[in-house]
C-alpha cells in the first residue's frame, strides 16, 4: 500500500480541544500586519536583496546581511518630482561640483518627498507596492517567478521590475520615472574596484557592473556579498540604461534634465563607493490617464560559476548547456506574459491551502518563508548536468549543504517537488559514500558556502570532536523515508544503501539514550540523555524499517520495527514526568518541545501512541511567552521552524492557532528588521541569531501533516515534471 493509499483511507480523526486560550500568555496584539523584512529580489545567498523598513521610501535596499545594496526610485508628475524607492538622496549643492547638465532655468530641488504608500502585498512570487502622489498611482511589482516544478526557471537569477502608472483623479498627467541600482550590488565591500558597461541587445538596453579582479569563487564565508560575475540592469521598450554618478543622475532627473546629456563615467576601474557610480533609467514622459501605461526592468546576475564541489567548479544551473546572459535577458522577456501567468495561479492555489490548513498567521508567515528558503540555496550543474542545490547556513557559520539544515527545510521541497529535494541530498550522500568520509555517522556538511570541499564543523573529516552522529544519521534516515513514501518507491534510498544501514546500525546501538553531544541546536551546547534526539533516533530507525519494506528486505523490516516500537515503549518510561515528558532522561522537572515526533504522525509509523503528543501540547500551552513557545526549560529563546512543528502535533486547529497567534505576534513587533530569523526571544520577539536561513522552508510541515494537500500538490509535481520548459541553452 503506498503512502497516499494509505492516507486516502484515513484521515485523523479531532479527539477532543483543549481550553487553549484561557492557558496561553497573553498575545501582544498589533494593528495591522508589518512583515519584519519585504522580498524584493530573491534568488540565492548572493542575489537577495530586500527592503527592511516599513516603507519602501525609508531606507536604502539591503543585502540579506544587511549590506546596503541601493536602488533609488523617482518619478515626475506634471513637473514634480517624488520618490517611490529609497531615502532621501544626496543630491549635489551646486551642478558645477559634479558636471551635472541642467535646462536652462532648472534648479535642483532641496529634498525629494516620498509618495504616499497605499499598500503593500506580498505572494509567493511577488511583492507588489501601491503608492500615491498628484492624482497619480504608481504601482510597483517585484516578480521572482520561483516555480518549484520548472527548475530551468527556478535556478534563473533574474527578477522582474514592473512598473504601472494610472491616474486617479480622472484627468491626465504627465509623467516620466527613473530608476537605478548601486555598484555596491557586484561587490563584497564597497571599496572594491568596479567596471561598468552598456550596451543594446535585442531591443533591450542593458547595463552591467562587476568587479575589476573578478575572483571566482575566490573566498568562503558567511557575512559576504559576491564580488565576481556581473550584475545585470535591463529596460525594455523606451528604457534607456546609463552609467553615471549617484549625485548626476538623481540630481538630473530630479531637475528635469535628461541623463543622455550628462557627462558619463570614463574613469575605470573605480571603487564602487567613488562617486557612487550608478546604472540608472529613465522612461521619458508619456502622458497617463485612467488606463494603466506599463514599463519593465530586468534585473540579473551572472555568476560565472557558482559553487565548487569537491575541487571541480560547477556552472549556474541555468548556464549548464553554455547559455549565456545574451540568450537569457531576451528569453526572460519573452516568457514574462506566460510566466506571470502560471505564478499567479501558483499564487493563489498555494495560498488557499495555506489558509486552509493554517489560518490568516499561517498563511502568512508561510509566504514570507516561502521565497526566504528557496534564496538560501545556489542553484548548480552536477558533473554530468543534474541539478545540485546547495543551501548556505546564513548567519549561522557559513557552512554548505548542512545536513541539519537540510532536515529543517525539507518540508518544503517534500510537499512542492521531492526531485528538489534530491538534488539537496545527492551532494551529502556521495561525500558519505566516498572514501573520504570514515565514520559510522552521517557527516554534518559539505564545507563553508561555496566551497562544498569536505567537511568544515567540528573535527571535519579527521576526528569525532563536536560531531552530531545521532542527529545528521537520523536527519538522513527520515528524509529518505519520507521522499521514497511520496514518490511511491525506494529508488533514490536504494542507491545509498550500505551508508543507511550503516546509519541505522549506529542508532541501534547509540540512539536510544544519546551520549553527551551536540543536536542541531547546537547554540545549546552539548547535552546528553537528549528525549528529543532520542526520538528522532526512536522514528529514524522506524522509517529504516520502511525503508526495508519498501525495498523488499522483509526480515529486516520486520526486525527494526519491532525496535523501534520497542525503544518508544522504553523512551516513554524514561522521559516521563507527570504531566509531560523530559529535557533529558536523568533532569527531573525539566522539558522541551519533542519536535521530531512531527515524523511519526506524518508517515504514520504509529510508534509512539498518540497520548505522548496530546499530553505534550497540553503542557505547552501552559508554557507560551508573548511572542511563542520557547525551546525548553532552560531560556526564553525558541526556534520559529521547530515551533510550528511542535504546532503540528496538535489534534485540533484550535491548539494550533494558539501557536500561531504568538508566532504572529512576534513578526509583527520584533524589533530586527531582517529576513525571519529563526532564533528569537519569545519575551522580547528580538533577534538571538541567524536570519535569511533555508530552514523556514520547514514551516510547512502544517502542509504534509494534511494527507489530501500533500497528495495534490505532489501529483502536480509528477504531472510537470514531462512538461518541463526548455533551458536557456536549449532555445
Amino acid at each position: 500500500m503506498t503512502f497516499f493509499t494509505h492516507f486516502a483511507h484515513s484521515l485523523l480523526p479531532l479527539l477532543f480541544l483543549l481550553p487553549s486560550a484561557a492557558v496561553a500568555a497573553q498575545v501582544v496584539e498589533t494593528a495591522h500586519y508589518r512583515p519584519p523584512a519585504v522580498p524584493l529580489v530573491v534568488h540565492d545567498p548572493y542575489f537577495s536583496v530586500w527592503s527592511m523598513s516599513d516603507h519602501l521610501t525609508d531606507d536604502w535596499t539591503r543585502h540579506w546581511t544587511g549590506a546596503v545594496n541601493a536602488m533609488c526610485g523617482l518619478i515626475r508628475i506634471d513637473g514634480k518630482v517624488y520618490r517611490w524607492a529609497g531615502p532621501q538622496p544626496n543630491l549635489p549643492q551646486t551642478p558645477q561640483e559634479v558636471g551635472l547638465v541642467l535646462p536652462s532655468g532648472a534648479h535642483l530641488p532641496t529634498e525629494i518627498p516620498p509618495m504616499e504608500q497605499k499598500g503593500l502585498t506580498i505572494t509567493p512570487t511577488h511583492t507588489t507596492y501601491r503608492f500615491l502622489a498628484n492624482g497619480v498611482e504608481l504601482e510597483v511589482e517585484f516578480f521572482n517567478p520561483l516555480l518549484p516544478n520548472e527548475p530551468d526557471v527556478l535556478a534563473r537569477p533574474l527578477t522582474y521590475l514592473t512598473l504601472r502608472v494610472r491616474s486617479t483623479d480622472h484627468r491626465q498627467h504627465e509623467v516620466s520615472l527613473y530608476y537605478d541600482c548601486s555598484a555596491e550590488w557586484a561587490v563584497n565591500t564597497p571599496d572594491q574596484l568596479v567596471v561598468g558597461q552598456v550596451e543594446s541587445l535585442k531591443g533591450l538596453s542593458v547595463g552591467r557592473f562587476g568587479t575589476e579582479a573578478q575572483p571566482i569563487l575566490g573566498a568562503a564565508g558567511d557575512n559576504r556579498r559576491i564580488d565576481w560575475g556581473y550584475f545585470y540592469l535591463a529596460a525594455a521598450s523606451k528604457g534607456q540604461v546609463h552609467l553615471l554618478s549617484d549625485q548626476v543622475a538623481r540630481g538630473a532627473f530630479a531637475a528635469g534634465g535628461l541623463l543622455s546629456e550628462q557627462p558619463p563615467i570614463t574613469q575605470w576601474p573605480r571603487a564602487a563607493n567613488d562617486h557612487w557610480p550608478v546604472l540608472a533609467v529613465t522612461f521619458p514622459t508619456f502622458p497617463v490617464a485612467d488606463s494603466p501605461v506599463t514599463h519593465q526592468l530586468l534585473l540579473a546576475y551572472d555568476e560565472r560559476y557558482s559553487i565548487e564541489l569537491m575541487g571541480q567548479r560547477l556552472r549556474p544551473y541555468w548556464r549548464r548547456n553554455g547559455a549565456t546572459i545574451s540568450q537569457l535577458l531576451p528569453t526572460a522577456l519573452a516568457d514574462y506574459a506566460a510566466l506571470e501567468k502560471r505564478c499567479r495561479l501558483f499564487d493563489q492555489q498555494f495560498m488557499e491551502d495555506m489558509r486552509h490548513v493554517g489560518g490568516q498567521p499561517y498563511e502568512r508567515l508561510m509566504t514570507l518563508a516561502y521565497p526566504q528558503c528557496l534564496a538560501a540555496h545556489g542553484y548548480a550543474a552536477g558533473p554530468e548536468g543534474q541539478l545540485l542545490l546547495f543551501p548556505k547556513e546564513n548567519f549561522s557559520n557559513g557552512c554548505i549543504s548542512t545536513v541539519d539544515v537540510i532536515y529543517p527545510s525539507a518540508p518544503l521541497f517534500l510537499l512542492l517537488n521531492t526531485n528538489l529535494l534530491k538534488a539537496l541530498l545527492t551532494p551529502v550522500m556521495d561525500y558519505a559514500a566516498s572514501p573520504r568520509w570514515k565514520f559510522p555517522f552521517a557527516p554534518h556538511d559539505l564545507g563553508t558556502y561555496p566551497l562544498a570541499n569536505g567537511q568544515v564543523y567540528g573535527g571535519g573529516e579527521k576526528s569525532e570532536v563536536d560531531q552530531m552522529p545521532v542527529e545528521e544519521s537520523g536527519n538522513l534516515l527520515i528524509l529518505m523515508a519520507a521522499e521514497a513514501s511520496i514518490d511511491g518507491n525506494a529508488h533514490f534510498a536504494e542507491r545509498y544503501w550500505p551508508e543507511l544501514e550503516k546509519w541505522a546500525n549506529y542508532l541501534r546501538q547509540n540512539g536510544l539514550d544519546p551520549a553527551n553531544q551536540l543536536c542541531t541546536d547546537d547554540f545549546a551546547g552539548h547535552l546528553a540523555h537528549n528525549c528529543n534526539l532520542s526520538i528522532k533516533a526512536i522514528v529514524a530507525l522506524g522509517c529504516f524499517a520502511k525503508l526495508c519494506q519498501m525495498t523488499g528486505r522483509t526480515e529486516q523490516a520486520q526486525e527494526y520495527a519491532q525496535l523501534a516500537h520497542s525503544m518508544a515503549q522504553q523512551w516513554m518510561k524514561m522521559a516521563d514526568d507527570g504531566d509531560h515528558y523530559r529535557l533529558a532522561f536523568d533532569k527531573p522537572g525539566t522539558w522541551s518541545q519533542k519536535y521530531n515526533l512531527v515524523w511519526d504522525k506524518i508517515l504514520h509509523l504509529n510508534l509512539f501512541p498518540e497520548s505522548v503528543a496530546r499530553k505534550e501540547v497540553a503542557f505547552y500551552l501552559t508554557k507560551m511567552n508573548p511572542y511563542g513557545l520557547p525551546l525548553d526549560n532552560r531560556a526564553t529563546y525558541t526556534k520559529l521552524d521547530w515551533e510550528v512543528w511542535t504546532a503540528t502535533l496538535a489534534e485540533s486547529r484550535a491548539d494550533f492557532d494558539v501557536f500561531m497567534r504568538h508566532i504572529e505576534a512576534f513578526m509583527n513587533n520584533t524589533p530586527n528588521r531582517v529576513p525571519l530569523t529563526d532564533w528569537y526571544d519569545t519575551i522580547t520577539a528580538k533577534q538571538m541569531g541567524f536570519q535569511a536561513r533555508s530552514v523556514v522552508g520547514g514551516i510547512a510541515i502544517k502542509l504534509l501533516a494534511d494527507p489530501t494537500l500533500w497528495h495534490k500538490w505532489a501529483q502536480r509535481a509528477q504531472e510537470a515534471e514531462a512538461q518541463t520548459s526548455p533551458s536557456v541553452g536549449e532555445r
